[in-house]
């Protein structure tokens, strides 16, 4: 098959799409990726793509288009620019493209404006679109603290329904995704797949474990404000007298000079943050960790959501202690793999934490993990339905 991929975010940028596009190459398909400027999580378009530079480049197999876009930065004025950017740029490159493809796939994180390109080749070619949803619009606008009353809302509200109902299937990362599409879209239940993601090959081979005598805690991914990562933070803070306990926080994002604040301003010194790190880079500090820790904002929307992380967590056979509502809780319950409480309970994941570090089934909760991620998540079966969805939209 030839496909075309459409998502505001590739590599460089930290994203399982990448991973993929470059699986699907493997697999005997040709592929082509239509992609904005990295600039995610930093929020300035990293130096080697400004002015012009690399808008095409060949990455692994995969043929990559880059059209144009505004960074991110850290106003919500900027973000607004950046969504809009892509959206706009991304829908000219696709009208004017002239190469033929089979099928159309769009990787849809935030914002859902992403997949307007994919329309605009759609309405052009008459192709059909598979719709992967990892992030739930507008309800994301509502999260950020946009009200629901407000005109913003409203909008975006008839916009994801037009992008939702353009797409000729759609699959869902969350299995609570299906009620919010069903329910509040109106999007017909007999297009909906539930695809969950997948861990990466390095995190589901042997991970050197690092011991030192302590009880290492480790959260990795991004720090944004749907991560409330405070709540570690402020867990923390509950722990301080426990020396023989330590957080490890690894990653980048809009919270993070928040969070190293928080920290200062309490005088931890339990807690130690080592910014973003390579994929490639991080089975060493999973080896670090006891336990991996999950957390989320004490919000609906954002509590249907199950973080990639999870999967990668469980592939690398790690207990998980979760501040987290909603469908990551229920996988925590379900799979027996570790603790969870509500979230942004910041005095309760402390008490899970010291539970944890008194626990004998540290060992069970381990494998329970790793079993359940097996059965549930494998990156062969997800590639298998994925591959098997595009072919019958082919047909």
């Amino acid at each position: 098959m030839k496909i075309l991929v459409v998502c505001q975010y590739y590599y460089p940028e930290p994203f399982r799409i990448s991973d993929i596009c470059e699986t699907l190459v493997e697999k005997g398909h040709d592929v082509t990726v239509l992609t904005g400027l990295p600039n995610y999580p930093e929020g300035q378009v990293l130096d080697g793509y400004r002015y012009g530079r690399k808008r095409n480049e060949m990455l692994n197999g995969v043929k990559v288009i880059r059209s144009f876009e505004i960074g991110r930065g850290n106003s919500k004025l900027k973000l607004f620019l950046n969504y809009l950017s892509f959206a706009v740029s991304g829908s000219v490159k696709a009208f004017f493209m002239d190469e033929k493809f089979d099928v159309v796939l769009v990787n849809q994180l935030s914002p859902v404006m992403m997949g307007i390109p994919a329309i605009v080749y759609k309405k052009k070619h008459k192709k059909k679109i598979l719709l992967y949803c990892l992030d739930l619009w507008p309800d994301s606008l509502a999260a950020g603290g946009i009200q629901e009353s407000s005109i913003v809302y409203k909008f975006f509200m008839k916009t994801s329904k037009w992008i939702y109902s353009s797409a000729d299937s759609i699959a869902v990362t969350s299995s609570m995704f299906k009620e919010y599409f069903r329910s509040t879209l109106g999007v017909n239940m007999e297009v909906m797949h539930h695809l969950p993601q997948y861990a990466e090959d390095l995190f589901t081979e042997s991970i050197e474990v690092t011991k030192d005598g302590k009880y290492n805690f480790v959260f990795a991914g991004n720090i944004g404000d749907m991560q409330s990562v405070e709540t570690i933070v402020k867990a923390a803070n509950v722990l301080r007298e426990r020396s023989d306990i330590t957080f490890h926080i690894v990653g980048e994002g809009s919270k993070l000079e928040e969070c190293k604040l928080l920290s200062n301003k309490l005088g931890l010194s339990n807690i130690i943050y080592y910014g973003r790190k390579p994929v490639s880079e991080m089975p060493q500090y999973y080896g670090l960790a006891d336990a991996m820790l999950v957390t989320l904002k004490d919000d609906r929307t954002i509590s249907y959501t199950l973080p990639g992380k999870v999967q990668s967590y469980m592939a690398a056979r790690k207990p998980i202690i979760g501040a987290i509502n909603g469908e990551t809780s229920h996988v925590i319950q379900d799979a027996d793999c570790g603790l969870c409480c509500a979230a942004e309970n910041y005095k309760e994941l402390a008490n899970l934490i010291i539970q944890f570090c008194n626990s004998d089934k540290k060992e069970k909760m381990a494998k329970n993990s790793y079993d359940y991620y097996i059965r549930n998540y494998s990156k062969e079966k997800f590639m298998s339905v994925l591959e098997n969805t595009l072919i019958n939209l082919e047909g």
